[in-house]
């Protein structure tokens, strides 16, 4: 594909996964799973009596709605995040392939159709091959870029300094910390670079951060894609 459509398909990869992020809360709120528990009359009330009628009347611990209900309640888990994250990054690089593709069958139209078949046939030999990944291969690895980097984020905040317990002495985070404080006149300014960070390490991300941290592993697990 031209660098333009290249380009695209990559911001649609991003996208794909701060959508997933931000949007899979949400969602779970608009069906019924709050964080006041599963909302009278809504779809997910209807999941329940389903779950209860199919197991002898309770709900299954651990089972889709007790998790649904638990994300709802609580926000997703880090793990749950991450697969959101990673399936919202596939999805939008393969809405941007397909749109891409399409857009290559409308300018064929307006040239010979051994040229568009010969260009058709150096893409297809070339995945074949091995020389560049296939649709599936890539969606995959833009999916797993946006998971490690949901995953390691808070281990990288760790190894930095930035813990629960606070910045660790000597580390990272501390330098950073000290930097700041001289910038600013010997103070940490809140809402700032550390103070977020720190915030982070402690609390872990927020939905927001989440999806920014989603979406740039999504475009580098797509970068990736170009380079074997």
């Amino acid at each position: 594909m031209d660098s333009k459509t290249a380009i695209a398909v990559g911001i649609g990869a991003g996208a794909g996964a701060l959508i997933a992020a931000v949007g899979a809360p949400v969602v779970l709120g608009a069906i019924g799973f709050t964080s006041a528990g599963i909302a009278a009359g809504s779809y997910a009330a209807s999941m329940m009596s389903a779950a209860a009628v199919a197991n002898g009347g309770g709900v299954v611990a651990g089972g889709l709605v007790a998790s649904l209900q638990a994300a709802g309640a609580a926000g997703l888990s880090g793990a749950a995040t991450a697969a959101v994250s990673g399936v919202g990054a596939a999805v939008g690089w393969l809405i941007q392939y397909m749109t891409g593709f399409r857009d290559l069958l409308i300018r064929a139209q307006d040239s010979s159709s051994a040229s568009f078949l010969r260009r058709i046939k150096v893409r297809a030999v070339r995945q074949t091959s091995g020389e560049d990944m296939g649709p599936i291969m890539t969606a995959a690895t833009i999916g797993a870029g946006a998971v490690v980097a949901v995953v390691a984020a808070p281990v990288v905040l760790g190894a930095a300094g930035f813990t629960s317990a606070g910045i660790a002495a000597g580390s990272i985070g501390a330098k950073m910390m000290s930097a700041a404080a001289v910038a600013n006149g010997g103070g940490v300014a809140a809402g700032g670079v550390v103070a977020g960070l720190q915030a982070a390490g402690a609390a872990g991300l927020s939905g927001a951060a989440t999806a920014v941290v989603a979406g740039t592993g999504a475009a580098v697990g797509w970068l990736t894609s170009f380079f074997r």
